[in-house]
């Protein structure tokens, strides 16, 4: 299990949570520790530019949209790392708070 595990069982049961992400790959949007609110989402309500809570390869990242094409979404950071093409997105990034 990754660390928003939990999380994402909720955001399926349609519920919005808050976590405190502690990592870097999105400083300037995101910085560690902020607390961060994220919403349900449908991945055809997924636009380019958001930050949405999803999974690439097994892996869990709250990210950016980098593309979005035939129902599934091209994640990446904020630092110019691509992680991948996943139909796998849970919620939306909603509010950040320092």
């Amino acid at each position: 299990m990754g660390r928003a595990t939990a999380h994402i069982l909720k955001l399926q049961n349609k519920e919005t949570v808050q976590f405190r992400p502690r990592d870097a790959s999105m400083r300037g949007k995101i910085e560690s520790g902020d607390l961060c609110t994220v919403a349900p989402i449908d991945i055809a309500e997924v636009n380019v530019g958001e930050i949405v809570l999803c999974k690439v390869n097994g892996a869990e990242y709250l990210h950016l949209v980098k593309a979005v094409d035939s129902g599934r979404v091209l994640i990446g950071n904020n630092r110019g790392r691509i992680n991948g093409w996943t139909r796998n997105v849970y919620g939306r990034l909603i509010r950040v708070e320092r």
